[in-house]
């Protein structure tokens, strides 16, 4: 069985991507419950002290949830708009071997025992083969290929470096 697809990914979809990246990792935990924390700190302390004090902790809780999105947009932004590669439409071929990616006459292959995890979100599909680094590929783009790609993926990885929906392109 072998899969075969190009795939041109968007600023919105990398941003999926670092947004699911940071949230599932302690910086996005802890922003988030510093946050939260703050919001609850300004109702605690309402009335006991002074409106400055309360503003404070509004203000920083905002911060503190909206600065990951908010930073993590730019960021998406700047990456695909300074990349030439990330503009320009990959060609992926997912076989029994591993995945193998080209683009203009370059190649990379990463066999199933290199990649990391594989991650499967409502928008994307994640091929880590690193901690960090990860071919991101917009399940939209996969529509029809998504069950023979999960297949491939269960049947050479073991199944605790596998986040995916077996079933469903929706959920």
């Amino acid at each position: 069985m072998s899969v075969e697809f190009d795939v041109a990914i968007t600023d919105k979809d990398m941003y999926r991507f670092n947004l699911y990246h940071a949230y599932h990792g302690f910086q996005g935990v802890l922003a988030t419950v510093v946050g939260f924390w703050l919001f609850v700190m300004a109702a605690v302390t309402f009335g006991k002290v002074s409106g400055v004090n309360t503003a404070m902790y509004v203000v920083f809780g905002i911060v503190f949830l909206a600065y990951v999105p908010g930073s993590l947009y730019l960021r998406s932004k700047r990456q695909i708009a300074s990349s030439e590669i990330l503009r320009r439409p990959l060609h992926y071929k997912i076989d029994g071997q591993g995945v193998h990616v080209s683009q203009d006459g370059q190649a990379a292959d990463l066999e199933w025992k290199q990649i990391y995890k594989v991650v499967s979100t409502k928008s994307n599909l994640l091929i880590y083969s690193s901690r960090v680094n990860a071919y991101v590929i917009p399940r939209e783009a996969i529509r029809e290929e998504y069950g023979e790609i999960v297949s491939l993926a269960i049947g050479h990885m073991e199944s605790y470096r596998l986040k995916m929906n077996p079933f469903s392109l929706d959920s």
